[in-house]
């Protein structure tokens, strides 16, 4: 096993999704995660309860996913980088401390690896099923960012850019795998530490009497300080001012929940990140994400073969949509085929994107195992006609 000097490892892997997840966390800085057991996701903190020992972390097994998901959050304003992982049901319990996160401004990260459901739902057996509910599972208004590997190398290099999104704009930060993706076995190169970008946490460098832990700092994200170094601030989910102070009247309101909004949309061109192929000259795009994107690339090359004129659109962030980009795509084609594990979640988002210009086609799947191909092909096919 190679490691650099931190213990982090570097070098050619074999490993699958949900442990690549862990070893790009510890790559990222993660020292602290705090967690509920959970089919399919919980080999992700079962190699991080092995592993943080050895960089100086420590994993807490917690009662249960409520206080997993607040857990997490006081190490960070202890000055971790933490995260918790979990799956369907878990995912659904934590949404009120998310929310907590998002008023809080905390850095921190959810991996979610999906399963099929409602409720308890097929345990062993994967879905995507939970993309609304990583945008709008929780009251209110305010934004996350959403990232959606396809394979085990990208567990370990979305999580990186996961914790560094989190940072950058002190939002909670979803990574949504599934139980495929998870569990699949790939390989998986873990770069040196001096290859790999890392985005610092905020930290502030003001005087004691000159910080104002919720200012606007310009870009819309305040600078952080950590609790026990002297400064004087208060964490509170009620609606507050730049000093933290609840404040209770429209105009607060109105000024703090735009802010949380608009720190995330303003960036929403340098966060969206897509993969695009043989686009160009294309009459249907797909459209697709996680694990359904590499079913549906079967699909795309039978039909390249049948003589049609298709391109791929991944979805790599789900969150913020990257709305612009799919507007310009439908106004260059036919149709747009949207594939994905759920009864018509994010093809939702893909409509309203594009707006009439192209016909829009959801290929849509229960849950508890990935489409067959085929499917896929036949609407790429009726769309084309």
């Amino acid at each position: 096993m190679q490691a650099d000097p931190r213990g982090v490892l570097t070098g050619v892997h074999f490993m699958d999704g949900d442990h690549a997840c862990c070893e790009g966390a510890l790559a990222a800085g993660a020292r602290f995660a705090a967690g509920y057991p959970i089919t399919p996701s919980t080999e992700v903190v079962e190699r991080f309860a092995a592993r943080a020992p050895m960089l100086g972390g420590i994993f807490i097994q917690m009662e249960d996913e409520l206080a997993a998901s607040i857990a997490l959050q006081g190490a960070v304003w202890g000055g971790a980088k933490a995260f918790t992982v979990t799956s369907g049901p878990g995912f659904s319990l934590m949404m009120e401390h998310i929310g907590y996160a998002a008023m809080t401004e905390t850095p921190c990260v959810f991996v979610d690896v999906q399963r099929g459901g409602p409720s308890t739902g097929l345990p062993t057996l994967p879905a995507q099923a939970d993309m609304m509910q990583a945008r709008w599972g929780s009251h209110g208004d305010y934004e996350i960012i959403a990232l959606c590997p396809n394979s085990p190398q990208e567990c370990f290099d979305l999580a990186i850019r996961a914790f560094n999104f989190a940072e950058q704009y002190r939002v909670p930060v979803m990574l949504m795998m599934d139980e495929v993706v998870g569990h699949m076995t790939e390989k998986v190169v873990i770069p040196s530490a001096e290859q790999i970008e890392i985005v610092p946490r905020r930290h502030t460098r003001k005087s004691h009497d000159d910080y104002l832990p919720y200012a606007n700092n310009g870009d819309g994200v305040p600078e952080m300080a950590h609790a026990g170094e002297g400064y004087n601030f208060h964490v509170t989910g009620l609606t507050h001012d730049a000093r933290g102070y609840p404040l209770m009247n429209a105009q607060a309101q109105d000024q703090l929940v735009r802010r949380l909004q608009n720190k995330v949309r303003d960036a929403e061109e340098k966060i969206a990140l897509y993969e695009e192929e043989d686009l160009e000259g294309a009459e249907v795009a797909v459209i697709s994400y996680g694990i359904t994107s590499r079913v549906a690339q079967r699909a795309i090359e039978v039909a390249r073969g049948q003589g049609v004129r298709v391109g791929k659109f991944r979805l790599i962030t789900g969150w913020p949509f990257p709305e612009r980009r799919v507007r310009e795509l439908a106004a260059r084609v036919k149709a747009l085929v949207v594939p994905e594990l759920n009864l018509g979640q994010m093809v939702r988002e893909v409509e309203r994107a594009a707006g009439g210009l192209a016909h829009t086609v959801a290929v849509t799947h229960a849950g508890g195992g990935v489409h067959d191909p085929q499917h896929i092909l036949a609407a790429i096919v009726e769309a084309a006609r």
